[in-house]
């Protein structure tokens, strides 16, 4: 007997691919196209770009413990209206760059305040202390390069402004010096040296000094002056290490 002859399947049908297509409902054109890559491109580079942004934002905010001057607007406002009055002055850079002096009758020749506010110094500091007599100011200067805030006070000021001093100096003595200073007579100064670290002593880089001079203690300036400068030196020492005695 003859085999049937089978009949073939119908052929299947073949989808044809999706065209995408606009809010029109007709395919997009090159130009479109074109468009929207560019408009992708400049999406993704502006986030990038915001990225680098607020890395930068964040690694210079990482380095602004040293720029404590930022805040002498605030300082000099809060200085002067308890009748002080109040400067930053950039330290002149020392003869051929040297800091240090051998000898406390050698010359210094970079100080631009009295009392002064940073510069050349004796290559020896004083402990941080509150002082009945004078610690020479070429010492001192030294400690204020390490970050310290100084209170200079004159031989005339009352026996209750001095315990106003030392009262204020004992509720937080870390990086505080409190010397006499003849020159002032019946006047207080404050002085600090503030600096970046990381620049002191390049490319003429040697800080800012800061002073203010008054007649009488207000705790709120002594406090405002002590919180801004107090640890930023250009020399960078951490409070626990300007205790009392260091």
């Amino acid at each position: 007997m003859a085999k049937k002859t089978r009949t073939p399947p119908p052929p299947r049908k073949v989808q044809a691919p999706k065209v995408r297509t606009g809010s029109n409902g007709r395919a997009p054109t090159e130009d479109e196209r074109r468009r929207k890559l560019l408009l992708y491109g400049f999406g993704a580079s502006g986030i990038v770009a915001l990225a680098l942004v607020i890395l930068l934002i964040w690694l210079l905010g990482g380095h602004s413990s040293k720029s404590a001057g930022s805040n002498s607007g605030g300082i000099a406002n809060t200085m002067r209206a308890a009748g002080f009055t109040y400067s930053t002055n950039p330290i002149k850079a020392p003869p051929e760059g040297q800091i240090h002096i051998a000898k406390l009758t050698d010359k210094v020749s970079n100080w631009t305040t009295d009392p002064p506010d940073g510069g050349q110094h004796y290559f020896t500091p004083a402990p941080f202390n509150f002082y009945d007599d004078a610690v020479p100011p070429k010492i001192v200067v030294h400690n204020e390069e390490h970050g310290g805030m100084i209170i200079w006070y004159g031989p005339k000021i009352s026996a209750a402004t001095k315990d106003q001093l030392r009262s204020f100096w004992q509720e937080s003595p870390n990086g505080i010096l409190a010397t006499p200073y003849a020159p002032l007579g019946s006047k207080i100064a404050l002085t600090a040296w503030t600096g970046d670290s990381t620049r002191y002593q390049r490319n003429g880089y040697w800080g800012e000094g800061h002073i203010a001079v008054g007649k009488r203690f207000d705790e709120k300036a002594f406090t405002a002056f002590r919180d801004a400068f107090r640890a930023h030196g250009p020399e960078p020492f951490k409070l626990d290490q300007l205790a009392p005695g260091q």
